[in-house]
């Protein structure tokens, strides 16, 4: 078990790679706190996890409100002794071109998006920084972060701030011996991307520009994330981790295949 004694907080965690990651944590032997504002379906996560003879708590959490975000923190360090890893998962996207999006969207996408991880990196930095642990802040950047997507304007925004924050993050907190990094997932099979892989025209277009043509598990993408927490990426800090199926190394499509 390479999480063995851990302790993480994972946001945006009921479903999709966020559930992921926790179910992966807490197999690798790490304490998991489950944080999102979908009650049902986070305590579920929680409750099957702790089934599975894991430990595993669900937490209510807005990542756009500090308070919340800061009793998040504290529920972990008082549930389970202290804090290791703390996963900015917590993600909203926002589907149409940007001369589409309203003054509405485009602020609550941000909130969530990237004062979330500026917040949830924060909170979480302060109570490693009082426990004395060497501590991990893992983000979640995107593929789009890099080369757009005019059907996600405002999310590829957000995730290109994402991926500064990581950096601006990663110089901050080296002095105390936190690592701060960022996964960039392409094209993943969740709910957030239903719209997309159900679409053949989308979707034939992802393929097209995906090497392994094909989108990621989830469960990929956690596997990521295990390495990037586990003492193994001990060297690895201010990086942004590219799962992305080979996307971000062409510069062309590729063939069509059966």
């Amino acid at each position: 078990m390479r999480l063995k004694d851990k302790v993480a907080v994972i946001t945006g965690a009921a479903r999709g790679i966020g559930q992921a990651y926790a179910e992966r944590f807490a197999a690798e032997g790490a304490a998991v706190v489950v944080a999102d504002i979908l009650d049902k379906e986070g305590q579920a996560v929680a409750a099957g996890i702790a089934a599975k003879g894991g430990r595993a708590r669900y937490v209510r959490c807005d990542v756009s409100r500090r308070a919340e975000v800061s009793a998040l923190m504290d529920t972990a360090v008082s549930a389970f002794g202290h804090l290791d890893v703390a996963i900015a998962n917590a993600a909203l996207v926002d589907e149409g071109d940007v001369m589409a999006v309203t003054d509405e969207t485009f602020e609550r996408v941000f909130a969530v998006n990237v004062k979330g991880t500026f917040l949830t990196d924060q909170e979480a930095a302060k109570r490693m920084i009082a426990g004395r642990r060497r501590g991990v802040l893992i983000n979640i950047a995107s593929t789009v972060a890099v080369v757009g997507d005019n059907y996600e304007g405002c999310y590829s925004a957000t995730k290109g701030a994402v991926n500064l924050l990581t950096r601006t993050f990663a110089l901050s907190l080296a002095p105390h011996g936190i690592r701060v990094v960022a996964i960039g997932p392409g094209p993943v099979k969740t709910a957030m991307m239903a719209g997309p892989l159900s679409d053949p025209v989308r979707l034939k277009g992802l393929k097209a520009r995906t090497p392994l043509g094909r989108p990621a598990e989830p469960s990929e993408i956690a596997a990521v994330a295990v390495f990037l927490a586990s003492d193994e990426a001990s060297f690895v800090t201010g990086q942004t981790y590219y799962a992305d199926g080979g996307r971000l190394a062409l510069n062309y499509v590729m063939p069509e295949t059966n």
